[in-house]
């Protein structure tokens, strides 16, 4: 059987996420020996899902997974399945569709490897039990998202000494919230996880808008940021995982 994969991602005009993007495509491709993998944006910029389907399409494939390459299950992914499942009427081609990249425990090893890498870094040697730990996220109006995160959050718990998380926007606690809450344990350092699958806007610039005056209203004695969690091989993995799990079960 010939078989594609295509991932749907949210979209950005940040040339960082295409290149991110074309890494896994090829890592995916290479590892999980599929005739044809890509990606398409659910919106902001083309390839939208229509283009992406279509040129998978073309390449005559016999099944065609499809990956929602979201952090959170909300309202996103339900709008990439429901576009994909409009065009898969018109097709005699067998589409299945994963779950997202959440609630599973690679996001916990991805987010703890960011973690570690970031205190190394920057030549700080500390147990783990003496680190504090911010995760913030993007935000939603979708519950599921939150209960996403708290996964993250509670399986991260028990090996550090405070873990707790905020939005850059959408819900609360925000970032100015997050960062209060944080000071008052008195960290010896905090470190700040960007948990964001890749280099865009948000983390190049829209975080720090908040960030920044948050940290200057307080008085912490160090506080470090790890690279988003987008940037990380275990994710190459957990995309050929999900995928598995959908194909297996057809």
């Amino acid at each position: 059987m010939k078989r594609g994969l295509l991932l749907i991602d949210r979209g950005s005009k940040e040339k960082e996420v295409k290149d991110e993007l074309d890494y896994i495509c090829k890592k995916v491709q290479q590892k999980g020996n599929y005739a044809f993998v890509n990606y398409c944006f659910l919106e902001v910029v083309p390839p939208f899902i229509e283009e992406g389907l279509a040129n998978c399409l073309k390449t005559k494939v016999d099944s065609l997974t499809i990956v929602p390459y979201f952090l959170y299950p909300g309202k996103k992914v339900k709008i990439a399945v429901t576009e994909a499942a409009k065009i898969q009427a018109k097709t005699d081609t067998k589409f299945v569709v994963t779950k997202p990249m959440s609630m599973h425990k690679t996001m916990v090893d991805i987010v703890n490897s960011k973690i570690e890498s970031a205190l190394q870094k920057n030549n700080i040697v500390l147990p783990k039990n003496k680190v504090d730990v911010m995760v913030i996220g993007h935000g939603s109006k979708d519950p599921n998202a939150q209960i996403s995160m708290r996964y993250v959050i509670d399986n991260l718990s028990p090996d550090y000494k405070n873990v707790s998380y905020c939005f850059l926007e959408i819900e609360e606690p925000n970032i100015s919230q997050g960062i209060q809450k944080c000071a008052k344990d008195n960290p010896e350092v905090l470190v700040i996880v960007f948990y964001f699958l890749h280099e865009g806007a948000h983390v190049k610039k829209d975080i720090y808008q908040d960030l920044n005056p948050a940290l200057e209203q307080v008085n912490l004695k160090q506080t470090i940021i790890t690279q988003h969690i987008g940037t990380d091989d275990k994710m190459i993995d957990f995309i050929l995982e999900r995928a598995r799990e959908v194909e297996n079960a057809n």
